[in-house]
């Protein structure tokens, strides 16, 4: 597997240093459209609708439009933002992993220990499968600030994408508020029919029926000689930055809890203090 993100798993002043690897793979058969009489490749060209002219990748910006006004965003613009500097998965919060909506997670990722020793890896990942807790994580990829899950799968640490809420559509079907009157033996046959197909999952079992056969037809036509000699090249310039240090681990589990309880009895004494004065104050009005 190759790396696409090298950063900083945090989570209080704990740093672990990690390895981002893509936990999925297209088994598709890739197409490309071509010129049916010599098989030549069809490629799009990049054309302004002002001036007419084929613009280059590299003179190509991102803009916003709306009410007939374009924003145009340079690379530099976008450099600029904050999250685009962002080399670390920052821990938001620890949540009951039953919590998590399976509708919005997306993109899968493993995170492998960037670091000689691998103990603070080590010690979060059984540290959320002894808590039955999932991280709710915020960090930058190809540009985008990304919420994701971050549990346990085996012995690996998986990074799973989140959709962000009001990219989830809401369910509203009328029919389904109808009252649907369903008897105690139409259940029973559907309880019997769900057993008679009740089994284990096994992954492994199941193939792309149609890929196997996409590829059988492919192999039967190069056998055959329906071929043309057309070649192509393709390229890939994906780039890997520099992780951070790891600082002691017991030092920064004691400081980040230690951080916490200090937050926490701050916001506590605030709180009686504001109740502790509002009493006061109506016990005033109430003399006078």
């Amino acid at each position: 597997m190759r790396t696409i993100w090298k950063g900083a798993l945090t989570f209080g002043l704990v740093n672990v240093p990690v390895k981002v690897y893509s936990a999925t793979e297209d088994h598709d058969v890739p197409l490309h459209q071509v010129h049916e009489k010599d098989g030549g490749r069809i490629r799009y060209q990049r054309t302004c609708e002002v001036c007419g002219e084929t613009v280059a990748y590299a003179d190509i910006d991102r803009a916003y439009v709306e009410e007939g006004q374009t924003v145009v965003l340079t690379k530099d613009d976008l450099a600029a933002l904050p999250a685009e500097k962002s080399r670390e998965i920052d821990v938001v919060e620890f949540v009951p992993s039953d919590q998590v909506d399976l509708l919005t997670l997306d993109k899968p990722y493993y995170l492998e220990p960037d670091s000689k020793s691998p103990k603070a890896y080590v010690l979060l990942r059984k540290t959320l499968e002894q808590t039955d807790r999932t991280a709710i994580v915020r960090f930058t990829l190809r540009q985008k600030t990304r919420l994701a899950a971050l549990r346990v799968r085996g012995k690996v640490l998986v990074l799973q994408t989140l959709l962000w809420a009001d990219e989830v559509r809401e369910a509203e079907f009328p029919v389904l508020d109808e009252d649907v009157r369903i008897s105690k033996k139409e259940l029973e046959l559907s309880s019997s029919l769900v057993d008679s197909y009740s089994a284990d999952f096994d992954p492994e079992s199941f193939v792309d029926e149609y890929q196997k056969e996409l590829r059988t037809l492919i192999d039967a036509k190069i056998e055959a000689g329906d071929t043309f000699d057309v070649s192509e090249t393709f390229g890939d310039d994906e780039s890997d930055a520099k992780s951070g240090e790891v600082i002691d681990l017991m030092e920064a589990l004691r400081a980040s809890v230690a951080r916490t309880k200090a937050a926490r009895s701050e916001s506590s004494a605030t709180t009686k203090s504001t109740t502790t004065g509002a009493k006061k104050s109506a016990g005033k009005k109430k003399a006078g």
